[in-house]
């Protein structure tokens, strides 16, 4: 063991060796060291490009319908934001659509895995526009329009700065280019109010000087539209652009809103929260909380898409639920006689695996058959899966993966549970109804538009299905109804109609009720349709005919059973009961998802103190006598006219093929001052492709002190990578000379040209296999000795990583982590190197409760063989207590344990001018044993202590430890003393936990 101080700087040729290497890992999500998740990509679309006035649409074949759609949006959303913001764009903008989010989530334009939640979004350095259909039409235009929002905003500030020559600019709230984006893309809608009232009401609502506080959250979006809804209601939507126009006059934006609407910024803020209480609190007097009047089934975590079943007799519920950070699918007893009997059990683990990646916990309902099979969707590598799963024997039987069909939602089994009706979005992006069959797998599709069926469910006393969709006149507007499907004709019929968002039906066991959830009050709550019976009208009473025969009667068809009235009165005689729709819960906030029991009572879906959780609502039948009757709105078309206007437009022109054309996005400078080898100076690039397949980096620098060392210390790097396939490649070329240090060389200087080769090929998300080819010509001369070593290295590595951790702020706190590299480094032409190497490295998070985690370390690094090199550690990230990157030698173990455990949730501190917050302050107690040697290993160093960590503006964590320093000595691989060191340390440093 050597413990030796060296400067940062010294270790400079490792920095840009390191360099060189994280081009190999463009996909790794937080990725310390060698470890992170993949972005795997499954296809190898076939780009085109569509051309329209002002944009360029990329596009892949398969998706070409939608692509004109798309144009179309954006075309007009230019229009609108062009006159909203006096400004126009004069490059093309360009716009990339997949045409579902998991071929979005494949995208290279950004290195970063996207999770299931985000819709979009605008890449600042080439000004890209990527944006995933998600079945509506509606939800596309919506996010094209946000997405240029974006596009816009940054277009007109920048032009404003140009005119008045300012090039400093701290850059607008995140808040406010967010909540403007929502306001001007979609106005308002009853998921915005939904989340205010509740934010309202529950009283977490955040004034604009604590929005930093949820900084990037979806509350924020929303508090960021509500604060617009107040500025033009209150001073005039004019006021919004005056904001953007005087911006450059004063770096604070408090100031910039005071100047602006002439308005002390604290008083707005209250002023805005003020009047959101007066407008909300009042609902209360009508309206409940979910949690005040019905049966609490769940309250930790989020729990939504409930499933009802009798399992031996005993009622159960199957619920998807995210309750310690992955998601998975649980039961629960709804019955008991002691407080054990009514805990969740965890049925399936998602988000851990390959087979599991990811369940869609917003989006997609679960279904029990009569014989107690559970139906539920998952994604499984490139596409959603129907995984069928035996509730008695705990295991799964059987899993359903269709060709096209990419991603699945909301399962339900036919009465006599031989078929499943699911909805599911194909390679061209459109969002319709099949069955399977289970015996044979077969598939059968029901619909074939571009309108968005969702929530099938069928009626147990015919075999029909009833779904929601918004394929009416009023789809675009966002609207969707409730439809019936008689499979054995196809003929699709009307049950609801208006300009509504009716979702999630489902009939009650004995065929009486049709329970649905709807804003038709602007907060979601569930309705019930209690259907009429078959009755006659005269033909006089026939919207549409002119003539009609007088000598008969006629048979009203299904969907003319559930109307008993048109605007010009009673359309029926002999009428037995009449179709009744009326409103059973009246919350505030919203209900979603309804389940029926056995026993005729609704389970569903509460939204409630910014969470989701399961509630049962007793005693429908009466609910519903003595609800006052709703009417029905009447069906005044039929026909699907908006999708017609939409086919008709053709603004886009062109399907050229794609071609790359390599544009800069980074180039940057630096200069390092050395104080034993003095100061260097160099640059960074970066190009790629629009589509970020493929990537340059270029790397110069130069630490000649002398002009006669100019060429000899000229260091350069060249790094081509292809993502354009599943099997990622990184090659290149490099020149790397100069003054170095290390432990056992002492200052040498050493000269490496060559090129290397790599391949990551990832078998999911969560694994990956690797290996590299690196030859070299390597010149290496130590100071004073005279002499120059040569080499032809050849060195050969193969990597098997996985990673399926899960991060809290500061680092993993669930999961586990495994990197095992082996390889050679061998002088095949002189012999003056040889060694052989092998890394192990396993992380594993033990989760002792909601909030603590005990975290555990096993290192083993070894170089055995000629001029073998070293290993160095020391410091926050692995042995605390000594100096970083102190410790070296050939051989390298480490063990680490640390409990991380929440220690102050915020922070605060106030000044006269302002003040600053901090959140999540977490703490630490750690123990780490480790060392590295040459030779016999005589001795384990170790340190113990605490430690708190806090993660600044998201992506810095600062590292404080405090602790005392051991060593154990060894005789062989026994262990003989113990000693402790005098003293303590203190130790300050960034990075995440291990």
């Amino acid at each position: 063991m050597n413990c030796i101080p060296i400067n940062f700087n010294q270790l400079k040729f490792f920095f840009f060796s390191v360099l060189i290497l994280i081009s190999f890992f463009p996909h790794s999500s937080k990725a310390q060291y060698f470890f992170g998740r993949n972005k795997v990509n499954y296809n190898q679309f076939d780009w085109r490009v569509m051309q329209t006035e002002h944009f360029d649409i990329y596009f892949y074949p398969e998706m070409q319908e939608l692509a004109a759609l798309g144009a179309d949006y954006a075309e007009e959303a230019y229009k609108i934001l062009q006159a909203k913001f006096d400004h126009a764009i004069n490059v093309k903008i360009p716009l990339i659509f997949y045409s579902s989010h998991f071929h979005f989530q494949e995208t290279n334009v950004i290195p970063n895995l996207i999770p299931e939640g985000v819709g979009g979004f605008f890449e600042f350095i080439k000004g890209r526009v990527v944006i995933p259909a998600n079945g509506s039409l509606y939800a596309f235009r919506h996010v094209i329009h946000h997405e240029l929002v974006h596009v816009f905003s940054r277009s007109k500030i920048k032009r404003i700065l140009k005119d008045n020559r300012k090039l400093d600019w701290t850059g607008l709230p995140l808040w406010f280019t967010e909540g403007l984006a929502e306001y001007w893309s979609i106005g308002w809608d009853s998921q915005t109010e939904m989340f205010i009232r509740d934010a309202i009401i529950n009283n977490y609502f955040f004034p604009l000087q604590n929005l930093y506080q949820i900084r990037g959250s979806f509350l924020m979006y929303k508090e960021g539209q509500a604060f617009f809804r107040f500025i033009s209601e209150r001073y005039g939507e004019n006021k919004i652009i005056q904001l953007f126009e005087n911006y450059w006059k004063i770096n604070r934006f408090s100031k910039v809103v005071e100047a602006t609407l002439g308005v002390d910024f604290k008083q707005l803020d209250e002023e805005w929260v003020y009047s959101l209480k007066k407008k909300y609190y009042p609902i209360l007097a009508a309206n409940d909380l979910p949690g005040k009047v019905t049966k609490e089934i769940t309250k930790n975590g989020i729990n939504t898409k409930p499933a009802f079943f009798r399992l031996n007799s005993k009622p159960y519920v199957a619920f998807y639920a995210n309750r310690s950070g992955y998601s998975n699918v649980y039961q629960k007893a709804l019955e008991g006689e002691n407080p054990k009997d009514f805990e969740a059990q965890v049925l399936v683990e998602g988000e851990r695996t390959s087979e599991f990646e990811s369940f869609h916990l917003l989006g997609s309902k679960l279904d029990v058959s009569n014989d107690g099979k559970l139906a539920f969707i998952a994604k499984s590598g490139e596409a959603d899966a129907i995984y069928i799963y035996d509730l008695e024997a705990k295991e799964i039987l059987d899993k359903l993966q269709f060709d096209n069909l990419i991603y699945l939602s909301s399962p339900a089994f036919s009465p006599e549970g031989d078929r499943i009706v699911f909805s599911a979005i194909d390679f061209s992006g459109k969002n319709d109804l099949y069955t399977t069959t289970l015996s044979d797998k077969s598939l059968n599709r029901l619909t074939n538009d571009f309108y968005d069926d969702k929530d099938p469910s069928w009626d147990p006393s015919n075999g029909s299905i009833v779904f929601s969709s918004d394929r009416t006149d009023y789809g675009m507007q966002g609207a969707y109804n409730i439809f019936k499907m008689d499979l054995s004709t196809y003929l699709i019929e009307h049950i609801t109609y208006g300009n509504y968002q009716d979702s999630s039906p489902v009939w009650s066991p004995d065929s009486k009720y049709l329970a649905f959830t709807s804003n038709r009050d602007d907060a979601f709550n569930i309705w019930l349709i209690k259907p009429g019976i078959r009755y006659k009208r005269m033909p006089t009473q026939i919207a549409g005919i002119d003539n009609p025969d007088f000598s008969s009667s006629i048979e009203l068809t299904e969907t003319e059973r559930y109307f008993t009235t048109l605007k010009n009165g009673p359309v029926a005689t002999n009428i037995v009961e009449p179709v009744q729709l009326k409103k059973v819960t009246h919350f505030v906030t919203g209900a979603f998802d309804p389940e029926w029991t056995d026993e005729g009572n609704l389970i569903f879906t509460a939204f409630e103190k910014h969470s989701f959780q399961l509630r049962q609502l007793d005693n429908l039948k009466e609910l519903f006598d003595r609800e006052s009757e709703a009417e029905l709105d009447l069906i005044v078309h039929k026909g699907n006219f908006w999708l017609k206007d939409h086919r008709n437009k053709k603004i886009a022109k062109g399907n050229l093929k794609y071609k790359k054309r390599f544009t800069l996005d980074v180039a940057q400078s630096f200069v390092v001052q050395d104080p034993t080898f003095g100061n260097y100076g160099g640059a960074q690039l970066s190009m790629s492709d629009i589509l970020g397949n493929h990537q340059y980096h270029f790397l110069v620098y130069n630490d000649a002190r002398q002009r006669s060392e100019f060429i000899k210390s000229f260091n350069v790097a060249v790094t081509k990578i292809d993502l354009s396939r599943r099997l990622n490649l990184s090659y290149g070329v490099y020149h790397l000379a100069g003054n170095f240090f290390n432990p056992e060389d002492q200052f040498f200087y050493e000269r490496r040209y060559g090129g290397f080769f790599k391949v990551s090929y990832p078998i999911s998300v969560f694994n990956r296999i690797e290996t590299s080819l690196n030859v070299r010509e390597s010149e290496k001369e130590r100071f004073g000795l005279g002499q120059i070593r040569k080499a032809l290295l050849v060195s050969n590595f193969i990597s098997y990583v996985k990673d399926n951790t899960l991060w809290g702020r500061t680092g993993p706190v669930d999961g586990s982590r495994f990197n095992l590299t082996i390889g050679s480094t061998i002088d095949v032409q002189r012999s003056n190197v040889n060694f052989y190497t092998a890394i192990a490295d396993y992380r594993k998070y033990f989760r002792l409760g909601q909030r603590v985690t005990l975290a555990s370390r096993t290192l083993g690094s070894f170089n055995v063989g000629k001029e073998a090199l070293k290993f160095f550690m020391g410091g926050s990230w692995d042995m605390r207590g000594y100096q970083r990157w102190s410790i070296w030698g050939e051989n390298l173990v480490l063990f680490s344990q640390e409990l991380r455990f929440p220690l102050l949730d915020a922070l605060a501190i106030r000044f006269p001018f302002g003040g600053i917050g901090f959140n999540t302050i977490r703490g630490a107690l750690f123990l780490d044993n480790g060392n590295a040697w040459n030779g016999s290993f005589d001795r384990l160093l170790g340190s113990y202590g605490i430690g708190a960590r806090m993660n600044f503006i998201g992506f810095l964590v600062f590292r404080l430890d405090y602790g005392k320093k051991f060593y154990t000595e060894f005789n062989g691989f026994f262990p003989q003393k113990i000693v402790r060191e005098p003293g303590t340390f203190t130790q300050f440093f960034f990075g995440f936990d291990f």
